[in-house]
């Protein structure tokens, strides 16, 4: 498509255009005067229709604002100990029985128990974040069907909200309390918006970038020994992750205003797909786009977005990934994927991942074992 139709419109609907190419891609996501972000949700009641990924400016700049004084570089690199004690925590579970899913026992937990924590959400509450995530990635095609995701999780962050507002706590949500800026304040509908958000991006995205990851260095035998004799090369390995498996393949728009995208003619209120994805893959940004190069200098991708709406989680999504991949290389020299188990891929047009990842490696002992 990139050759031969980098902008299309879509099967059965003249409404609905595809875009492919880097270039494009990146004017839709981040030229807002054309392309809003106001599709998602429209006005349906959607938690995720109050947050920064629905909204345009000047909302959107008042919102990031607002939550970036809570949700800050330096309180991200604070975590760094904690992630590290929960990776080895996930690692001992598993070491000394010489085989794991590298998604359910390690990629799954490691994210949601640090946004958990970041929230102060309770230890017994954290298997509902999962069962509402898959249910909403996947549009409800698992056990639970999306509004019924939707609801469960808006009324649990409501009554969470409510409780951090009588009961100040050392956490994300008592911080995005007491934001202020110009005397405004999130309200009740922003504070969701964003709880979900993070709940899904935050989990999502970090569990199928360390699992595709792992894929990626099962893929090309020489990197993994590599990575574990020079470790200064696992940051740009990440970049290449998510470039080369990018865990959000696409994300949507809506026309707000008639223009032109690839010399064609795209009206107001068209919606507009830009697959992330095939961007990441361009031969003219990328040279030798479809091998896997942890060396690749310079790798522009745009896996976490571009302009405004470059994700405001993705320092945690990289210093997450950084240190889990890293616990694994160190605690588990020989992991090699059990090549004959099936993988089964996530059910999203968003999202990119596996959701089992079976892996064999030599018993180790646990720490201090």
């Amino acid at each position: 498509m990139r050759e031969r139709l980098p902008v299309a419109q879509s099967d059965g609907s003249l409404d609905f255009w595809s875009v492919f190419g880097y270039e494009d891609v990146q004017r839709v996501l981040s030229d807002y005067e054309h392309f809003s972000s106001r599709f998602i949700g429209g006005g349906s009641g959607d938690p995720l229709d109050n947050s920064l990924i629905s909204t345009d400016p000047p909302r959107h700049r008042q919102l990031r604002a607002l939550v970036s004084q809570a949700f800050t570089p330096r309180a991200i690199n604070q975590l760094a100990p904690r992630i590290e004690a929960i990776a080895q925590e996930l690692l001992d579970a598993v070491s000394e029985t010489g085989e794991a899913d590298i998604v359910h026992d390690f990629a799954y937990p490691l994210p949601v128990i640090v946004i958990a924590e970041l929230l102060g959400i309770p230890v017994a509450d954290r298997a509902r974040f999962k069962r509402w995530s898959d249910a909403i990635v996947s549009g409800g095609s698992g056990v639970m069907n999306h509004g019924e995701a939707e609801r469960e999780m808006s009324e649990y962050f409501v009554w969470t909200i409510e409780q951090h507002r009588q009961n100040p706590q050392n956490d994300l949500i008592s911080a995005l309390l007491a934001a202020e800026i110009a005397g405004e304040r999130l309200n009740l509908r922003d504070l969701l918006g964003f709880g979900v958000l993070l709940l899904i991006a935050g989990n999502e995205t970090t569990t199928n970038l360390i699992g595709n990851a792992i894929l990626c260095f099962d893929e090309q035998p020489n990197v993994y020994p590599e990575l574990r004799s020079t470790p200064a090369l696992l940051p740009g390995a990440v970049e290449e992750v998510l470039r080369y498996r990018s865990p959000v393949q696409s994300m949507f728009r809506t026309v707000a205003r008639n223009t032109q995208l690839g010399g064609l003619d795209l009206r107001a209120g068209q919606a507009v797909l830009a697959y992330i994805g095939s961007a990441n893959r361009d031969e003219a940004q990328f040279p030798n786009a479809d091998c896997f190069d942890i060396r690749r200098q310079p790798n522009r991708h745009i896996a976490f977005g571009h302009g405004i709406h470059f994700c405001l989680g993705a320092p945690l999504a990289r210093l997450e990934s950084r240190i889990g991949l890293s616990a694994i290389l160190a605690r588990l020299p020989d992991l090699t994927r059990v090549a004959d188990v099936p993988l089964v891929p996530i059910e999203s047009n968003v999202v990119y991942g596996v959701r089992n990842l079976p892996a064999r490696f030599t018993p180790t002992p646990r720490r201090g074992g």
